[in-house]
């Protein structure tokens, strides 16, 4: 101790020009400690904010996508439910044949339509979860509603009017024998030959399309051309 006096009296001096410097670095040290803690204090909150805030976003996103799926689910289906009401028909594809006939543009593009966004809809609807997916398929189904609006509405303001005279009154015949065919009151024979005979005159007018066909059989007979059934039952009635 005495001699770190008898160095401070012998070099008293020193401490004048020491002072600012050591000063100045701790100074200069203190606020960058500071400056170090506010930065980290920064990221901190920044941090929370961007997990915080996304998991908030991610819950926001997964209720209104969940309403959003299921909102598209059922337009899509609405609009399959209006294009079955002709499609399971024969009586209504009759009067408006423009719903199944390809030559025409707006027909092969609500067909067109109506296949994109089958296609598009994923048999789980979770996978619609998936915000790109559900742009994908929404768009899709908004192609499809448009495309079938329009066809309709052609095919309801044109009804039979492309057709010559002698083409309409072959329309009104098979029309005609379709529902003697959708009689339950008549026999198996007489549905089956006005089924027959009605498919003959729509031959190169209306195109039937497989499920309507299928459909109509079966309601009728339960299986057109199994006249079996009829040659059975009067087997089993003869003594």
């Amino acid at each position: 101790m005495d001699a770190i006096l008898q160095f401070a009296g012998d070099f008293w001096w020193l401490v004048f020009p020491l002072g600012p410097a050591v000063g100045g670095a701790v100074t200069g040290f203190v606020k960058g400690v500071r400056k170090w803690d506010e930065r980290r204090r920064r990221d901190k909150i920044e941090l929370a904010r961007i997990k915080y805030g996304a998991r908030a976003e991610e819950a926001e996103r997964a209720r209104v996508t969940r309403g959003e799926i299921d909102r598209t689910l059922a337009r899509h289906d609405a609009v399959n439910s209006r294009w079955l009401d002709y499609e399971l028909d024969i009586a209504k594809l009759i009067d408006y044949p423009l719903m199944t006939d390809m030559r025409e543009p707006l027909t092969v593009d609500f067909h067109r339509a109506r296949r994109d966004a089958d296609a598009a809809r994923p048999e789980d609807p979770a996978e619609l979860e998936d915000p790109h997916r559900l742009a994908e398929y929404r768009d899709a189904v908004r192609r499809f509603e448009t495309a079938f609006s329009v066809a309709e509405q052609e095919a309801r303001r044109r009804r039979a009017s492309g057709f010559s005279v002698a083409e309409q009154q072959a329309l009104v015949r098979a029309k005609r024998l379709i529902a003697l065919a959708d009689d339950p009151g008549a026999t198996y024979a007489e549905r089956q030959s006005a089924y027959r005979r009605a498919t003959k005159e729509l031959q190169g007018l209306v195109v039937l399309p497989d499920a309507t066909t299928e459909s109509f059989e079966q309601r009728i007979a339960g299986a057109i051309g199994a006249p079996g059934r009829t040659a059975d039952a009067g087997t089993a009635e003869t003594p």
